[in-house]
């Protein structure tokens, strides 16, 4: 017989066996949680989704703030045996109507300060039967039965949900839409075991998590990396999360550490350059024993820089939305600036050349693959990625990876994003650590564009630092002195922002069809000839 599993009475019912009852489990911003407080609020937040109708396996979409309704409907979702489907709260009406139709959600939970898209989203979607908002005021649908949290809570107070329901370790647990930086996002689906597995390999064995950690992440809950931090890796082990619903903002989270005595800091480069750029007391970062870095390279000067203005390392990894959570990390004490760091636990690791044939040595760059036990059953309903994606028991990231000598993966970049340049092939994260060099620059991105014979040239988008002024010739030529020639940028073009999704990450496609949309193609001089064949 099948062992029973839950994983939600893992994260919360365990600790409360285990003697932890009264240990602080969710800092929010109307209070605190113990352990046995929280198991009560989600069988209370249980009793309210089952007696609306909710029924194992049936999706319940959430957009909604990191605050305590969030966690404790994902955890609630599970403990029903439901599947937990949190979603980006950057999503307009529109953008989030695509995920309640494409995930057949039978009820969408929203929070009163996203209240505009969740009415859109609720608009036209034949299987959604309720919609939830936070706050006093019920939500403005047509369709579907529409509810107060306290109204959810008050239905259910006459249903009695004592116990988990009996999933297993293969039940679905958690649909997370990804991030879609080319394109539509996917949803991929997890089961109860994978949230057991990211817990014991990273988060035990990478960041050794404790009852004594404080951990508070700048991503959200909504996408893989952000549950991790603040529900599945504290809860796990008996420690406190705090969730900060805020946009990230380096004072306000420095203040949030200082108060709550953070131990374990995540967050990524778009927060970690800003970090570096606010020049916030040292003093405030005196609990932090690490920070976490994921969803882009981290440059090393973002890594020496913090570590010499706060007092901390950066733990830089790289993961996924497909497998939960990071695979390949640096380890404190052993970090490798400018590298994602070492398989983790538990994961193996290939890097395969364009004929599938697996790389033994090092130097040599490749496609990564990995394998793991918290890798996704596959997408919702996309047969052909999932072929392409899933193979046996590995998974094709898209990354281009490259093994040192010292055993350490850097990325040279997404496989769409390598540039091919006269013939020789050049990685966008290269250049862009160069250009972060530069001390005017606070961020940079690299993409190809073609030249008017159609041949890709490297092309710079930079943000400038606070009260700094930007020379494109100045910066090309900065390139030229710490790169080989060829790689430099031809042109340099200034924006006030970079176009990202939801979790932060740079959305490559949308500044190439921005660079393709001028009127001049980037131009071919004789020096780049010469310089290719030199």
């Amino acid at each position: 017989m099948t062992d029973l599993f839950n994983a939600a009475e893992y994260l919360v019912g365990r600790r409360v066996d285990a003697g932890d009852g009264d240990r602080v489990a969710i800092i929010h911003p109307g209070g605190t949680l113990t352990y046995a407080e929280l198991s009560v609020e989600v069988r209370r937040v249980a009793a309210g989704l089952v007696a609306i109708g909710v029924r194992p396996e049936e999706r319940v979409l959430m957009c909604m703030a990191d605050d305590v309704e969030l966690a404790t409907a994902i955890l609630a979702a599970m403990y029903v045996g439901a599947i937990a489907v949190p979603s980006s709260t950057m999503l307009t009406g529109g953008e989030l109507r695509k995920l309640v139709l494409d995930s057949r959600a039978r009820v969408l939970l929203g929070d009163t300060r996203f209240a505009g898209a969740v009415a859109g989203a609720a608009t036209d979607a034949p299987d959604l039967r309720h919609v939830v908002l936070t706050g006093d005021t019920a939500p403005q649908v047509a369709g579907p039965a529409a509810l107060t949290w306290q109204g959810l809570l008050d239905a259910g107070a006459a249903t009695a949900v004592p116990t988990p329901y009996g999933t297993w370790d293969e039940s679905p647990a958690l649909w997370l839409y990804t991030s879609g930086t080319t394109g539509t996002p996917k949803g991929a689906m997890h089961r109860h075991a994978d949230i057991r597995y990211v817990c014991e390999t990273y988060g035990t064995q990478v960041l050794g998590v404790g009852p004594g950690d404080v951990c508070l992440s700048v991503a959200k809950l909504f996408f893989a990396y952000g549950i991790g931090n603040s529900l599945f890796f504290p809860l796990a082990a008996g420690a406190t999360a705090v969730l900060e619903p805020s946009r990230p903002n380096p004072a306000l989270y420095a203040d949030r550490v200082a108060e709550h005595g953070v131990t374990l800091f995540f967050g990524g480069p778009s927060f970690w350059g800003p970090l570096m750029a606010a020049g916030l007391p040292r003093e405030r970062f005196a609990t932090v024993r690490n920070a976490v870095s994921a969803g882009e390279t981290l440059p090393a000067r973002m890594f020496h820089g913090v570590r010499e203005q706060y007092g901390f390392e950066i733990l830089d990894g790289i993961g996924s939305t497909e497998a939960l959570h990071i695979f390949i990390s640096n380890v404190a004490g052993k970090v490798v600036p400018g590298s994602s760091g070492f398989p983790v636990p538990g994961y193996r690791v290939e890097l395969r050349r364009p004929d599938g044939s697996v790389i033994e040595g090092t130097g040599e760059p490749g496609m990564l693959y990995i394998a793991g036990d918290s890798i996704c059953t596959g997408y919702w309903c996309r047969t052909e990625v999932n072929r392409a994606v899933f193979q046996g028991e590995w998974m094709r990231t898209g990354d281009q990876y490259v093994r040192g000598e010292d055993g350490s993966y850097t990325c040279l970049g997404r496989a769409d994003d390598v540039l091919k340049v006269g013939g020789i092939w050049v990685s966008p994260t290269e250049v862009e650590t160069r250009l972060l060099e530069h001390p005017a620059l606070a961020e940079a991105v690299v993409v190809g564009v073609p030249d008017a014979d159609g041949l890709d040239k490297p092309v710079a988008y930079v943000v400038a630092q606070p009260a700094q002024r930007v020379d494109p010739d100045e910066v090309i030529a900065f390139c030229r002195a710490g790169l080989a020639s060829f790689k430099r940028p031809r042109v340099v073009i200034e924006v006030d922002e970079l176009p990202k999704t939801a979790t932060g990450k740079i959305q490559r496609y949308r500044l190439r069809a921005q660079a393709a949309a001028t009127e001049a193609p980037v131009p071919t001089t004789a020096a780049d000839v010469e310089e290719v064949q030199s």
